[in-house]
């Protein structure tokens, strides 16, 4: 069973953010929190917060023993940009970015893993299927 946290639209770049999850993916969920909390960066903090609130879920909703979760999937994709000026010398403006990304927090039992994905046989090409014919 999986349950899954989410968070929108949080004033942090999806780089910075990736660089946080990509620590903590496929971890037990007490050695990933532990390693947020001692995490200095801003990311860390978001990113605990979306973990406890997936934990809490599934302990709420679906009944699961806290000490067999682990963190199935972390995904920071990138939001909308915030666009601000600053002023410049001689009347201009200066482009300011403030980057927003939405954070996406799975987590399930460390016993059920997911059944690898089987690959699709090569489709062939249609100047070959033509020349079949």
């Amino acid at each position: 069973m999986e349950t899954q946290a989410k968070l929108y639209s949080v004033r942090l770049s999806a780089q910075k953010g990736r660089l946080v999850a990509d620590q903590i993916r496929g971890l037990s969920v007490e050695k990933a929190l532990n390693i947020l909390a001692f995490s200095p960066k801003k990311g860390a903090r978001i990113i605990k917060k979306v973990l406890e609130s997936a934990i809490a879920n599934a302990e709420h909703n679906d009944g699961a023993d806290v000490d067999e979760l682990k963190v199935t999937r972390v995904l920071v994709e990138k939001a909308a940009t915030l666009r601000r000026f600053a002023a410049r010398a001689k009347g201009r403006g200066a482009r300011i970015s403030k980057p927003t990304c939405h954070v996406f927090v799975t987590v399930g039992d460390a016993q059920k893993t997911r059944p690898a994905q089987t690959s699709r046989p090569a489709r062939e090409s249609r100047a070959a299927g033509k020349a079949k014919s």
